[in-house]
């Protein structure tokens, strides 16, 4: 199995920032917490635009990320209630390790 780099990018709402920066941050612990193929997540915030934010994800592969990883019941739970803080769904891309 390969390993995958998921980079994931949200637009909070701008009155919504920080409860955005909140909720993305609870979904980060719970993923990390319950899902023991996730290689680590890092939560990044535009310096020049508060309202972006971008996740650097560690998968095995872009078929984990997408079957198991996204049916789970936190994942479900936060793309119900996104709508409310974020303002659309996230631009999500997948990158591969090149070696030197």
């Amino acid at each position: 199995m390969s390993s995958a780099v998921v980079l994931v990018s949200y637009r909070a709402r701008p009155e919504c920032t920080e409860l955005a920066r909140r909720e993305i941050a609870s979904l980060i612990a719970a993923v990390q917490a319950v899902e023991p193929d996730c290689g680590g997540i890092t939560l990044l915030q535009d310096a020049g635009d508060p309202t972006r934010f971008m996740l650097i994800e560690h998968w095995p592969s872009r078929e984990i990320f997408l079957g198991p990883h996204m049916q789970q019941p936190h994942i479900q739970s936060f793309i119900q209630g996104a709508g409310a803080f974020l303002e659309g769904p996230p631009e999500i891309s997948f990158w591969h390790p090149v070696g030197a």
